[in-house]
């Protein structure tokens, strides 16, 4: 997931490419929002402060983004940073304030995700500058593809999935790897840009074909084949992954009942509440261990404020608080409960034409870019702030079952 963690390198390469995530990854990637909005919202935050700062971060990515061969056409890259979470968290946000109708960024979000789908034989890779990246590319794209379609889906209630939604199933069981997960992005930049970033992305595969539009479009001996290999993947790479990983593990499990015995989700349950500050907040830096997989330059981390970075932030918080809903925590679990408190507390009241305002702050693993420099800038700065953002509306709104059990 390029940049997810706010760590583009420039529009030459980084800052411009359909990068992945989690938040996802994506973001990916997220339960609460893959399922049919049915919470009310939670008391004690500003709804409306944190569309606004969503929309405006959508309305400069239209701006910046790259824009790749499609078919015939052309289509903007999306960001797992900016682009994914808005798809997840922005739904739930218009449900909060009384708006039925998807915002323009939520609708260009799923067109262009269809006109990539559509023109597969024929559109520009996210990056081509090496064969290894073209690989790497389709991956991050059949997985991401995947996750919007059949979340869009699953938000509609459909149970039988559209057709570029079955589409986009069969491009994700073609370009699986044979141990089960996907060739990923890797620029060795933390989270999401590294070599242990694979198992989040296969992470959000789960989720999308555990969803039923994505179990009813995996029927046929590729989809079956390919979902066991899956299965045996994340359960068996588990125990070496750090906490950050095993929290996607368990928003994954929601939508595989059988990937986590009971007792393997109770572990990761108390490793994660283990890792909590005393300010019922967490840190990114608590949930690694982060291992950059390149040392060289440009790609090798620089200086961060260690400052900053030791602190609760929003985008750990608003993870692990989902995780825990997402697993079966109630809310009145106190880990759960402090962690709503703490992001309560934390979102930062809005300040007209600041740039670096976000509701919720979270920093780059890789570099300092609080203090500006090339690489601090208002765009790059606040990448991982809108992956806090994201995060903390999905935990604040609730967790409603998963589309598919």
């Amino acid at each position: 997931m390029a940049a997810a963690g706010g760590q583009m390198r420039g529009m030459s390469l980084r800052s411009r490419a359909f990068l992945v995530a989690t938040g996802l990854v994506a973001a990916a990637w997220s339960l609460s929002s893959l399922a049919a909005p049915a919470a009310a919202p939670d008391p004690g935050w500003d709804t409306a402060a944190a569309a606004r700062y969503l929309d405006a971060r959508m309305d400069l990515w239209w701006t910046k983004a790259k824009t790749l061969r499609t078919g015939s056409g052309e289509a903007k890259c999306l960001s797992c940073h900016t682009a994914i979470p808005y798809a997840l968290a922005r739904p739930l946000l218009r449900v909060a304030t009384g708006d039925a109708a998807p915002t323009a960024h939520e609708t260009r979000i799923l067109d262009t995700v269809r006109q990539r789908v559509a023109n597969l034989a024929d559109e520009a890779p996210f990056y081509d500058h090496t064969e290894a990246k073209k690989v790497e590319s389709a991956g991050v794209e059949a997985v991401l593809n995947a996750f919007v379609l059949t979340r869009h889906d699953s938000l509609g209630r459909a149970a039988q999935p559209s057709e570029p939604t079955r589409a986009a199933m069969a491009r994700l069981w073609a370009t699986q790897r044979a141990d089960g997960a996907w060739a990923w992005l890797d620029f060795g930049l933390e989270p999401y840009e590294t070599t242990d970033a694979a198992y989040h992305g296969a992470t959000l595969a789960a989720m999308a074909a555990g969803s039923t539009p994505g179990k009813n479009a995996s029927r046929d001996a590729a989809g079956t084949a390919g979902l066991a290999k899956l299965r045996a993947y994340l359960h068996d790479q588990l125990p070496a992954q750090r906490r950050f990983n095993k929290a996607w593990a368990l928003m994954a499990a929601a939508y595989l009942p059988d990937l986590l015995s009971a007792t393997e989700r109770q572990a990761i349950v108390g490793e994660l509440t283990g890792a909590q500050r005393a300010d019922g907040g967490w840190s990114l830096v608590d949930l690694g261990a982060w291992r950059w997989s390149k040392a060289d330059a440009p790609a090798a981390p620089g200086i961060t404020d260690a400052a900053l970075l030791a602190a609760s932030d929003g985008y750990a918080t608003g993870l692990v608080v989902h995780a825990l809903r997402t697993s079966g925590q109630p809310l009145t679990a106190p880990a759960v409960a402090s962690g709503l408190a703490w992001l309560r507390q934390h979102q930062q009241p809005e300040r007209a034409g600041d740039a670096s305002w976000a509701p919720w702050r979270a920093h780059s693993l890789n570099f300092d870019r609080e203090h500006g420099g090339d690489k601090g800038e208002p765009w790059r700065r606040m990448f991982m702030s809108d992956m806090a953002t994201a995060f903390a509306v999905l935990a604040l709104n609730g967790a409603p079952a998963p589309a598919s059990r």
